[in-house]
């Protein structure tokens, strides 16, 4: 809707959807309206989140309380005071720093390579039909195999480096990227598309302003997917095969039995996790905010 109104005027669109069988009225909606549907919406995230906390508190309360009364081993399961005493001695060794950085790194590779070849295939499979027949058996058999009972095959062909590592790290987010990118383009209006290309629109003009658009919920909602399949794998493959990065620093410290420096380390990917999945929900509500819709999960 907002390609056609860039290209022919508001009369212009509401007249092609008007003779479509859409109700004009509905594109005459006062911005007020939409105002107020994006502070509802601002209003309802925040509520999500502060609601939440108080679950959270009595989680974090139950596990300091529970190893200090001996509900749990105190040497498998210490407090969570301790647990950030460890987390701020490793933060200020700079220790920590280095393995998080290592491992966003592969991960972040691995999931950018990921978007580069997943949102194009996802677009030309969902939009020409021929094409998803032909390659759809091929991505199925693909997306079905687990990527860590593929991680030998990475290790053996690429070796213990960062490369088989990032190859885990993409083939773990391509699948979700892709199938949620075929997806929204399924779920594009076809009235949209026929009203684009009555105008002549071209089809790459079609993806970039029609297609493209409109899909992105679907895209960003496989995205928050791929970035925590990115750094399930990623923390596997360290923990199997690496000297460095998250996964290595909470195998590590279990083997050497420092608990707390271990719930140190699965503390800070939790907060990592968090942190990129706020980050994709605003990033969501950003790109789509023309499409006055209320999305609130924040799962």
């Amino acid at each position: 809707m907002v390609y056609l109104t860039e290209k022919f005027g508001t009369a212009g669109a509401l007249h092609l959807f008007a003779g479509a069988g859409e109700t004009v009225a509905a594109a005459r909606v006062p911005a007020i309206r939409a105002h107020s549907a994006k502070a509802r919406r601002k209003k309802a995230s925040h509520g999500t989140f502060v609601y939440g906390l108080p679950l959270l508190g009595l989680f974090f309360l139950l596990w300091e309380i529970a190893p200090r009364l001996g509900w749990l081993n105190r040497i498998f399961f210490p407090p969570l005071s301790e647990v950030l005493i460890a987390w701020w001695a490793l933060l200020a060794s700079g220790v920590l720093i280095e393995h998080i950085g290592i491992s966003l790194q592969r991960a972040a590779i691995g999931f950018a390579l990921g978007v580069v070849v997943a949102i194009p295939l996802g677009l030309l499979m969902g939009r020409y039909s021929l094409f998803e027949k032909v390659s759809d058996l091929l991505v199925q058999t693909l997306r079905n195999t687990s990527q860590f009972a593929l991680l030998p095959v990475f290790i053996l062909l690429l070796g213990i480096g960062e490369e088989s590592k990032v190859a885990i790290t993409f083939y773990s987010s391509v699948f979700f990227l892709l199938v949620n990118t075929i997806s929204g383009v399924k779920s594009v209006d076809p009235l949209l598309i026929k009203a684009a290309r009555s105008m002549g629109t071209s089809d790459f003009d079609l993806f970039r302003k029609v297609i493209l658009p409109a899909s992105i919920p679907s895209i960003v909602a496989g995205a928050r997917l791929a970035v925590k399949s990115s750094l399930f794998a990623v923390i596997g493959a360290e923990m199997l095969a690496a000297k460095s990065g998250l996964g290595f620093l909470i195998q590590n410290s279990q083997l050497m039995m420092e608990t707390a420096d271990m719930y140190a380390g699965i503390l800070t990917l939790t907060v990592i996790g968090l942190t990129v999945n706020y980050l994709l929900v605003w990033f969501e509500r950003r790109a789509t905010a023309w499409k006055g819709q209320s999305e609130t999960s924040l799962i």
